[in-house]
């Protein structure tokens, strides 16, 4: 994680434990094309882990966060 104060870890978030929204899967679903993994939105994800995931697949398919 970062060392700056305005980025939380997701984990820390109070709706972390919240379902992932449209947007999350969305945008994993297209993340995951591009880094031509499965697509992860089948799996009922939280708001925390949708973040998480979308950090990872966007390194994988070498965007810049």
């Amino acid at each position: 994680m970062s060392n700056n104060n305005t980025e939380k870890d997701p984990q820390d978030w109070v709706s972390g434990d919240d379902p992932m929204t449209g947007a999350h899967a969305s945008y994993l679903k297209t993340l995951s094309e591009q880094a031509h993994k499965p697509d992860p939105t089948e799996k009922k994800l939280t708001k925390a882990e949708a973040s998480e995931l979308i950090d990872r697949l966007r390194e994988e398919a070498g965007l810049e966060k």
